[in-house]
């Protein structure tokens, strides 16, 4: 993920929800968010390339996301960032040791932040500062910035949510649209990452569009105090055309079913 929304506790039968937009350039291969072949009772959409993920969901409550870190610097590590995804999901490790265990070895990953949890808790690991801290109550949002950087696009995305759930938590075309935001922040308030204005601008809203580079999914995960979670996901192509949207609850069973919209 590029842009990642975790509200925690805000809710009376809603513990976590999470909305995110995963970046990324048009070419890299991808699979849309689906029950892993080597995992059923994960789903989560896939890259195709280092076969990691940027956000997975299993049916017992453990979740994970990963955002990258934007600098003007190349940059190349011996793991991919979809490794922290894939490792706690489909592990035993609890969230909270998995998460200082990764801060140890930070180093073989490129930059990163990494949001992880099982039912009732949320942790976060900031690469750049190699700590990792539970989530408190209330609405977190993380960028390509370090830890809960107030970038324009992530303030945006949280005072929206906030006004769009003020009488509880919205429906999927509610929560999705907030991903689909385009609003261009001015320059000024633009961070500077190393990798000069014109990208800046592109990279800028909450939704990116572009020809070679763009958000290609977007994700919602909601997790309820009575019933199995939900996810649903929105992939893109090219110019933000809609290539798929595809919804998945899991049953009674432990199994992942296609699902109704929510």
């Amino acid at each position: 993920m590029c842009l990642l929304l975790v509200a925690v506790e805000c809710f009376p039968d809603w513990p976590l929800v999470l909305l995110g937009n995963r970046d990324e350039f048009h070419t890299r291969a991808s699979a849309v968010a689906a029950p892993w072949r080597e995992a059923a009772d994960v789903v989560g959409g896939r890259d195709l390339v280092a076969h990691g993920s940027w956000l997975a969901q299993r049916n017992d409550g453990r979740f994970a996301a990963v955002t990258n870190l934007r600098s003007g610097l190349p940059a190349s590590a011996p793991r991919s960032r979809g490794a922290l995804v894939r490792d706690f999901v489909v592990g035993a490790d609890e969230a909270g040791e998995y998460a200082e265990r990764i801060v140890a070895v930070r180093d073989q990953f490129g930059p990163f932040n990494l949001v992880l949890g099982e039912a009732g808790t949320a942790w976060l690991v900031e690469g750049a500062s190699a700590t990792c801290s539970r989530l408190a109550r209330g609405v977190h949002v993380l960028s390509n910035g370090p830890g809960l950087s107030d970038w324009p696009k992530a303030r945006r995305l949280r005072e929206r949510f906030v006004e769009a759930t003020r009488r509880g938590l919205a429906d999927d075309k509610t929560l999705l649209g907030l991903l689909a935001d385009r609003w261009q922040p001015a320059d000024a308030d633009l961070p500077d990452t190393g990798v000069g204005a014109e990208l800046e601008r592109l990279l800028a809203p909450v939704y990116i569009t572009g020809t070679r580079y763009g958000t290609r999914a977007s994700t919602l995960v909601l997790h309820h105090v009575e019933e199995a979670p939900y996810l649903r996901e929105r992939s893109f192509g090219a110019d933000g055309q809609v290539i798929s949207d595809v919804a998945w609850r899991c049953s009674p069973e432990g199994e992942w079913v296609p699902a109704e919209e929510g």
